[in-house]
């Protein structure tokens, strides 16, 4: 019998794991995750073109998880998540300081930390009733962020025990434990922790449903991606490397997104769905010449069911069962026309995309919520928006159902705890990475 069980290799089940080796050795413990290691890892996704895996993408299932995309993590308490909320401010600090730490063990101290906290950008944002969220960044990128992943897996390797390629099919409330079935094992634990992500929702459902565990309303953030000439935002980015703005009214609530200066626009591939994400200029060879951001409205819905409906009609409507994602101007969209052609746009688009009119395609909250932003941003900057901005349709970030836990994550299952984004509490790497940590200190108690 294995004393925890941690099911997903994720960011956050890696930090737990990575917990558990050091400061409780003698502890069994079993890492079971449906995705392969990282460096078996590969999709044609990463490229930008259309996902070539049978079975788990790799591209956002295996070890390291999301985290060995960008691996971009924000270490602060204004966004990311609910950790603070759930545990205090004080012990999110102590925590975060502890994933940095690791990080920076690991390799993660070749790049330095920046700081998106500026008094002149707080007062320039206040101008337009924008707030900024600030946050201290490590932004490893791709390849470093593979490396200290691949660092920590050969740290863990002969600590514990992984079962990659490996699909839990059932888990059973046994006396003091819990019996797993995999579709290569079988297996009994005193602890389970599921530690999965934002990947495999149907499974989550299938897996906990019979363990009595009821999923409560489920948030999904629709916008639209935003890209401008690459100096628009100097009166903001002179300052400060790049910045999140929050616009709120009683209509709605939006927030930037993933802002890319001197980046690209690439093709996302989840859920099924094709959609506009941003590309950093560290991840590309040469820097562009725009800066691209995606402006989210965040909404609420009784079941997450409901909510992959919402984004399966919106964005799946727009792809059209073939990859359409729609671009148009900013002027033609304020004018109420589609865009038929952008072959001498000053501001040139970094993604193919299909010219048309979001009006038509889009629900008017997030239009609504776009003119307004950026109403407010040029108010912020001292300038009008481009009327060559380019603006894309849909870009969307998914959330797990909220699940009850007590403080330590644990469910009303005994013995049943919850990490990262699959426990509705964690948004961010760096969050999910804390709440790994924080379980991983409590559990092995």
């Amino acid at each position: 019998m294995y004393d925890v069980t941690i099911v997903g290799a994720g960011v956050a089940g890696t930090f737990m794991a990575y917990t558990l080796v050091q400061k409780h050795p003698g502890l069994q413990v079993k890492v079971v995750d449906v995705g392969k290691p990282l460096k078996e890892r590969s999709c044609a996704q990463g490229h930008g073109q259309p996902c070539t895996c049978s079975g788990a993408c790799d591209q956002y299932i295996g070890f390291g998880g999301l985290g060995k995309s960008e691996g971009k993590f924000n270490f602060t308490n204004a966004f990311g998540g609910e950790l603070p909320r759930k545990i205090g401010e004080q012990e999110t600090d102590r925590l975060m300081k502890e994933v940095d730490r690791i990080l920076t063990g690991y390799g993660g101290d070749r790049v330095d930390t920046y700081s998106t906290d500026n008094e002149h950008v707080k007062r320039r944002a206040a101008c337009g009733d924008l707030t900024v969220l600030t946050t201290e960044v490590r932004h490893l990128g791709t390849s470093l962020a593979k490396e200290v992943f691949q660092n920590l897996y050969e740290h863990l390797v002969n600590k514990l025990s992984f079962s990659f390629n490996s699909r839990v099919k059932s888990i059973t409330r046994l006396g003091q434990g819990f019996r797993l079935v995999t579709d290569c094992e079988e297996f009994l634990s005193r602890k389970v922790v599921l530690a999965t992500g934002n990947s495999g929702r149907e499974w989550f459902a299938r897996i906990t449903e019979p363990l009595g565990i009821e999923p409560r309303d489920t948030r999904l953030d629709l916008g639209i991606r935003v890209e401008m000439r690459g100096g628009q935002l100097d009166a903001f980015l002179r300052e400060t490397f790049e910045t999140k703005l929050l616009k709120k009214t009683t209509r709605f609530t939006a927030y930037t997104y993933c802002m890319n200066p001197n980046g690209r626009i690439i093709q996302k591939h989840q859920h099924g769905l094709v959609m506009p994400d941003g590309q950093n200029s560290r991840e590309q060879g040469m820097p562009g010449d725009n800066l691209n951001f995606t402006l989210f409205v965040p909404r609420y819905f009784s079941s997450q069911k409901q909510a992959v409906e919402e984004a399966s009609r919106v964005i799946g409507g727009i792809n059209r069962s073939r990859g359409r994602i729609v671009v148009q101007r900013l002027e033609d969209l304020k004018r109420g026309k589609g865009t038929t052609s952008l072959h001498t746009n000053p501001v040139i688009p970094s993604l193919s995309a299909e010219e048309g009119s979001l009006i038509e395609e889009v629900p008017h909250i997030y239009i609504e919520a776009l003119i307004e932003f950026l109403t407010s941003l040029e108010a912020a900057i001292g300038e009008p928006v481009d009327p060559d901005t380019l603006l894309y349709g849909l870009d969307a970030k998914f959330y797990e159902p909220v699940i009850p836990t007590n403080r330590n994550f644990e469910t009303d299952v005994p013995g049943l705890f919850l990490v990262g984004d699959c426990s509705s509490v964690t948004h961010s790497l760096s969050q999910a990475a804390a709440s790994g940590i924080y379980v991983g200190e409590v559990i092995g108690g």
